[in-house]
Protein backbone atom coordinates (compact mmCIF):
# COMPACT_ATOMS: atom_id res chain seq x y z
CA UNK A 1 0.00 0.00 0.00
CA UNK A 2 2.66 2.62 0.57
CA UNK A 3 4.08 2.22 -3.13
CA UNK A 4 0.64 3.12 -4.39
CA UNK A 5 -0.57 1.43 -7.40
CA UNK A 6 2.00 -0.59 -9.04
CA UNK A 7 2.80 -0.37 -12.72
CA UNK A 8 6.64 -1.66 -13.42
CA UNK A 9 7.91 -5.06 -11.62
CA UNK A 10 11.79 -5.65 -12.81
CA UNK A 11 12.76 -9.46 -12.51
CA UNK A 12 15.81 -11.62 -12.38
CA UNK A 13 16.51 -14.81 -14.89
CA UNK A 14 15.88 -18.08 -13.50
CA UNK A 15 19.28 -19.49 -12.33
CA UNK A 16 20.25 -16.06 -11.15
CA UNK A 17 21.87 -15.91 -7.49
CA UNK A 18 20.57 -14.50 -4.94
CA UNK A 19 22.15 -12.69 -1.82
CA UNK A 20 19.97 -12.55 1.48
CA UNK A 21 19.24 -8.85 2.16
CA UNK A 22 20.60 -7.47 -1.57
CA UNK A 23 18.61 -6.50 -4.39
CA UNK A 24 17.59 -8.48 -7.34
CA UNK A 25 14.99 -6.31 -8.89
CA UNK A 26 12.35 -3.51 -8.28
CA UNK A 27 9.23 -2.33 -8.28
CA UNK A 28 7.98 1.06 -9.73
CA UNK A 29 4.51 2.61 -8.52
CA UNK A 30 3.22 5.94 -9.24
CA UNK A 31 4.82 7.19 -6.28
CA UNK A 32 8.40 5.51 -6.59
CA UNK A 33 10.51 2.69 -7.55
CA UNK A 34 11.90 0.58 -4.68
CA UNK A 35 14.47 -2.35 -4.88
CA UNK A 36 13.35 -5.89 -4.17
CA UNK A 37 15.90 -7.45 -1.42
CA UNK A 38 16.18 -10.94 -0.83
CA UNK A 39 15.08 -12.29 2.44
CA UNK A 40 17.05 -15.40 1.46
CA UNK A 41 20.46 -16.74 -0.10
CA UNK A 42 19.90 -19.17 -3.14
CA UNK A 43 19.09 -19.49 -7.00
CA UNK A 44 15.99 -18.30 -8.42
CA UNK A 45 13.93 -21.71 -9.90
CA UNK A 46 10.88 -19.64 -11.24
CA UNK A 47 9.80 -16.03 -12.04
CA UNK A 48 6.91 -14.90 -12.10
CA UNK A 49 6.15 -13.58 -15.48
CA UNK A 50 2.61 -12.49 -15.33
CA UNK A 51 3.93 -9.47 -13.25
CA UNK A 52 5.09 -8.13 -16.76
CA UNK A 53 1.73 -7.92 -17.61
CA UNK A 54 -0.04 -7.30 -14.75
CA UNK A 55 2.19 -5.80 -12.02
CA UNK A 56 -0.48 -4.62 -9.88
CA UNK A 57 -0.62 -8.47 -9.01
CA UNK A 58 2.26 -7.34 -6.59
CA UNK A 59 -0.35 -5.50 -4.15
CA UNK A 60 -3.62 -6.87 -5.04
CA UNK A 61 -2.95 -10.60 -4.66
CA UNK A 62 0.16 -10.46 -3.09
CA UNK A 63 0.23 -14.12 -1.22
CA UNK A 64 -1.14 -15.43 -4.72
CA UNK A 65 -1.00 -14.36 -8.15
CA UNK A 66 1.46 -11.65 -7.07
CA UNK A 67 4.21 -14.12 -5.37
CA UNK A 68 7.59 -12.09 -7.51
CA UNK A 69 10.36 -15.23 -7.38
CA UNK A 70 10.84 -18.69 -5.89
CA UNK A 71 14.17 -19.45 -4.46
CA UNK A 72 16.03 -22.53 -3.73
CA UNK A 73 17.68 -22.13 -0.78
CA UNK A 74 21.48 -22.62 -0.09
CA UNK A 75 21.59 -21.66 3.33
CA UNK A 76 19.16 -23.14 5.51
CA UNK A 77 20.35 -20.93 8.47
CA UNK A 78 18.63 -17.90 7.08
CA UNK A 79 15.68 -18.81 7.27
CA UNK A 80 15.85 -18.28 11.35
CA UNK A 81 16.25 -14.51 10.76
CA UNK A 82 13.07 -14.04 9.12
CA UNK A 83 9.73 -12.33 10.52
CA UNK A 84 6.81 -14.46 11.20
CA UNK A 85 3.41 -12.74 10.39
CA UNK A 86 3.18 -11.03 13.72
CA UNK A 87 6.84 -9.69 13.57
CA UNK A 88 6.44 -8.69 9.80
CA UNK A 89 2.50 -6.83 10.89
CA UNK A 90 4.46 -4.82 14.22
CA UNK A 91 7.08 -3.82 11.77
CA UNK A 92 4.99 -2.51 9.35
CA UNK A 93 2.81 -0.52 12.08
CA UNK A 94 6.08 0.75 13.31
CA UNK A 95 7.21 2.14 10.18
CA UNK A 96 4.09 3.70 9.13
CA UNK A 97 4.13 5.74 12.73
CA UNK A 98 7.63 7.30 11.16
CA UNK A 99 5.77 8.56 8.17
Amino acid sequence: DHLGDVVYVELPEVGASVSQGTNFGAVESVKATSDINSPVSGEVIAVNDELLEKPALVNGDPYEGGWIIKVKVSDAGELNSLMDDKKYSKFCEEEDSKH
